[in-house]
């Protein structure tokens, strides 16, 4: 029986906190900031919880690791 592959893209993208929640990094935060307001750049600082509701499928994707 073939083993569940982990998802690459997935793996460089989220990781899973020891509570099982789902971290993420904030879109937009990469370049091209000169055009958003101060207000914003800071609300984009850190990471993000992904909600509920989208956690069973990265979980899914990651496999058995949390990377």
């Amino acid at each position: 029986m073939p083993k569940q592959k982990t998802h690459k893209g997935v793996k460089k993208r989220f990781r899973i906190t020891a509570t099982g929640k789902v971290k993420h990094r904030r879109a937009g935060t990469s370049h091209l900031q000169v055009r958003l307001t101060a207000k914003r750049k800071r609300k984009l600082r850190g990471t993000g919880v992904l909600a509920e509701s989208d956690v069973h499928r990265i979980h899914d994707a990651l496999g058995k690791y949390s990377y």
